[in-house]
């Protein structure tokens, strides 16, 4: 049977630490089965504290010793920890403890992977290492010893002393425990160098394994992009001796922000053209970027308590997506941000697992790592640059760092610098915060003697928990283009602060076509009645590239809605309007590319859903492909020209410019492949020479259903590479047709080389059956089965990826009355299953009642 619901943990019940920590002084004597941990933990009462208790977290400890300045006592064990009677004055703490790392297969706090000592003790795994106060608003300086036989010994800081089998770290800088690192092992390091802007000369490392030392140069170049950016756009500098970057093939998250030591999974980090795709790259850049932003916001500023979360992750994201926009093309990561958001964080807004950008409580804070407190947290702070201008953003960022440098902070905090800096009263704002869901936002117009209004009103459905919505403060951005094309009104930033306003232009010749929500400059859905000639006419003359963009979607996604439903279909508008753009030589062709892809099956079971439509993966499924067909024949004179206008014939470069003639080149096969059933994909598989042309190929080849040979080929060739193989193992699941996805990942998971252990390889296949929805939703329910079996069985190894993959099923209220008992079935099982983790239970519990 499964344990009693756990308790939820509550931002209202937030105290301040009993004591305060001086100094921490931790020696590790490294061993598989047995390591001993020994901290010296120097600590003080807090004058400001509440509660007089001394309290320390601990999980998988055995205990050795306790001493209180140098006197050994007996602590008294309690839920999550210990406690004991100690002075009402400073005093030293020193314990003694065993740990396994080897059966630590939850990856959290010290363990191994393939022989590796690693760490991640984000967001409560130091607690696994030693008997801690692990909270964020407890924060010291570290001095580590490691004693092992590794030949490469590293931790947070700078070096300061090491010997034949041990070495020595220091941080200076407070931190709290979730950003302690340690790793030890066999390693081989990239070195570099970096000067900062005041002279100072950083030493870069980037470790990994021997073998992946060629997979190193892109990765170390976006570090230095990274550190060089992040002092000419926000002036941050960097603040230790030493950076270093180490790869870990056993990790649950992306990578971890560990001060100076940075710990990435491997699929993060390491990038070759023969084995990386170019979003590989381009995830790489932006994940590296992301980590080291974090030392400014979320290390020497860091969360007061796990439910001011965004205020580093938010922010962040925020900054890698500016970065990002900078190395590449602003307009093509803004779609590609925006694709994400509404991807994974609209669906998480409209459905059971909704929750606040600042929550009110948890029960497991890693079930609160979400698209909606890193994305919409992003987003918000956009909002907030939108509102105050470029200038005054900037001003508010430095007064952010200069008044709450070395502190834990809270969002109110960052809420109160925009402020205090700019005069602007933000209580309104900080309903965005605090209101879960996704706003919609109605749009009327009127036209009458040469004055235009635009009439908004906003409303947002109720979740989980929060029936009733106050209205938002919403930045909009608008445009006006005269019927001709030209823009008569330039982007103007209309203040949407009540249920219902109206905004008029004076002076206008003609009755305008309004660009509606430019730059998607708040996280809203908007809602219009518009044609598909007005759709069409946007998608020609928009110069507002994230709304020429959008005219496309929308445009395309009528015609699908319609192909579902049975109604009449604007095809020839859409088609007439793609032909126009993609001959369009003047767009880019990363850009040319996105407009080309359709809505996904997931967005377009949303809108119909939305609409009141039950809807049907099969038909949303057949629609696509139909809409696929059309479009190639539609321009099956033009393929071949424009494909091989696309052919990239200087060596390869991980750049913007090639990567995105790249993409239009595989959209073009896309529809090519449609007509010549295969034999141009085949070609460009035997010639390509690098990951993204020839993993491009071969998904087109297994949508022709001749992809065995290549299957076969690929495999002989990339066998002994691990994130490689992950990708043959996912573009099985998401190129197979709907009524054998689940024999494929069932036949998958019986491979030798399925490692479900493994967090890549168990993402690899069941992450990509998730994303093959006519395949995962099948009306037989067989994939919802297989995919609770595998839950079920990863559960008691590493909760934490089997608590997020649970989110598979959050959509099952969606769907028809045999699939919604079929998902409320396994969901069930899921749930009453015996041990059933802390994070499993959370996650089910709230998708089966949310």
């Amino acid at each position: 049977m499964k344990d009693a619901a756990p308790q939820p943990i509550y931002l209202a019940d937030y105290t301040p630490p009993a004591f305060l920590i001086d100094t921490v002084e931790l020696t590790f004597l490294l061993n598989p089965t047995a390591t001993r941990v020994i901290s010296k933990i120097r600590f003080t009462p807090n004058p400001n504290a509440t509660s007089k208790e001394f309290f320390l977290h601990g999980e998988e400890l055995t205990l050795i010793r306790a001493t209180i300045d140098g006197k050994e006592i007996t602590p008294e064990f309690v839920e999550d920890g210990l406690t004991a009677d100690v002075p009402d004055a400073p005093f030293t703490w020193e314990t003694e403890v065993e740990i396994a790392p080897e059966d630590n297969t939850a990856l959290s706090g010290l363990y191994m992977s393939n022989g590796m000592y690693c760490t991640q003790c984000e967001a409560e795994g130091f607690r696994r290492i030693t008997y801690y106060p692990d909270r964020p608003d407890v924060m010291a300086p570290f001095k580590v010893r490691i004693e092992g036989t590794d030949p490469v010994l590293l931790s947070n800081g700078n070096p300061t002393a090491s010997g034949d089998g041990w070495a020595e770290w220091h941080d200076p800088w407070p931190k709290p425990a979730y950003l302690f690192a340690l790793v030890a092992g066999d390693l081989v390091a990239r070195d570099d160098s970096f000067t900062t802007m005041s002279g100072k000369e950083v030493d870069l490392k980037l470790w990994v394994r021997p073998g992946d030392e060629g997979k190193t140069a892109f990765g170390m170049q976006a570090l230095k992009d990274s550190m060089k950016w992040d002092e000419e756009v926000y002036g941050r500098e960097y603040d230790l001796d030493i950076f270093q970057i180490v790869a870990v093939s056993d990790f649950n998250m992306g990578a971890m922000e560990n001060k100076g030591l940075n710990i990435f999974n491997t699929s993060a980090v390491l990038a070759s053209p023969e084995t990386s795709t170019d979003a590989n790259f381009e995830r790489i850049e932006a994940i590296i970027a992301h980590e080291y932003f974090h030392n400014w916001t979320g290390n020497r500023i860091t969360c007061r308590d796990w439910f001011q979360l965004s205020l580093k992750e938010g922010l962040t994201v925020f900054r890698d997506q500016q970065f990002s926009g900078d190395m590449r093309s602003k307009a093509v990561c803004r779609i590609n941000d925006v694709s994400a958001l509404r991807g994974r964080q609209f669906r998480e807004d409209n459905g059971p697992l909704a929750h606040q950008v600042q929550p009110d409580s948890f029960v497991e804070i890693n079930n609160f790592y979400t698209a909606t407190i890193y994305e919409k947290g992003a987003e918000l702070i956009g909002m907030m640059k939108t509102l105050v201008g470029d200038d005054a953003y900037a001003k508010a960022l430095d007064l952010y760092f200069e008044r709450h440098d070395g502190e834990a902070a809270t969002i109110e905090d960052w809420v109160k610098v925009f402020e205090d800096s700019t005069g602007r009263d933000l209580t309104h704002f900080r309903r965005w915060y605090k209101q879960a869901g996704t706003p919609r936002v109605a749009v009327s117009d009127d036209w009458k003697d040469g004055t235009y209004t635009l009439t908004l009103r906003q409303s947002t459905p109720p979740t989980p928990g929060q029936d009733e919505k106050l209205p938002q403060h919403i930045p909009f951005a608008v445009g006006l283009l005269n019927p001709n094309g030209d823009e008569v009104v330039s982007t103007q930033i209309l203040e949407l602060t009540e249920a219902e306003q109206s905004f008029t232009f004076e002076g206008l010749a003609a009755k305008p076509v309004p660009s509606l929500l430019r730059h998607f400059s708040a996280p809203v859905i908007l809602e219009r009645d518009s044609s598909p000639e007005e759709r069409a006419f946007l998608l020609a003359h928009d110069t507002d590239p994230f709304n020429k963009w959008e005219a496309g979607r929308t445009l395309a996604k009528d015609v699908l809605v319609a192909l579902v439903t049975g109604e009449d279909a604007p095809l020839e508008a859409y088609l007439d309007a793609i032909t126009v753009m993609l001959r369009d030589e003047s767009l880019d062709p990363a850009f040319r590319a996105l407009t080309l892809g359709l809505p996904s099956q997931d967005d377009l079971a949303q809108t119909l859903f939305d609409a009141g439509i039950t809807p049907d993966p099969q038909k949303i499924y057949r629609a696509q492909q139909t809409l696929w067909q059309a479009m190639a024949e539609h321009l099956q004179d033009h393929l071949p020209r424009m494909m091989a206008e696309m052919d990239v014939t200087e060596p390869f470069a991980p750049n913007a410019e090639q990567a995105g003639k790249r993409a239009l080149g595989l959209g073009l096969l896309n529809l090519l492949n449609r007509l010549d059933g295969g034999a141009a994909a085949q070609t460009l598989y035997d010639k390509a020479d690098n990951m993204t042309l020839r993993l491009g190929a071969l998904g087109y080849l297994l949508q022709a259903q001749k992809g065995d040979a290549a299957l076969a080929d690929f495999r002989k060739q990339f066998e002994d590479d691990d994130l490689v193989m992950d990708k043959w193992f996912s573009l099985q699941v998401y190129h197979a047709v709907p009524d054998e996805a689940a024999d494929v990942v069932e036949k998958l998971s019986k491979d030798p080389a399925f490692n479900w252990k493994n967090p890549n390889r168990f993402r690899a296949l069941f992450g990509a059956l998730a994303m093959n929805p006519a395949g995962f939703h099948h009306s037989s329910g067989k994939a919802y089965e297989l995919g609770a079996d595998w839950l079920i069985k990863l559960d008691p190894v590493n909760p934490q990826i089997a608590a997020r993959m649970t989110s598979a099923f959050e959509t099952w209220r969606r769907y028809d009355a045999d699939r919604q008992a079929m998902m409320k079935a396994q969901i069930e099982r899921m749930l009453n299953a015996e041990g059933i983790s802390r994070d499993s239970q959370e996650m089910l519990g709230r998708i089966l009642n949310g």
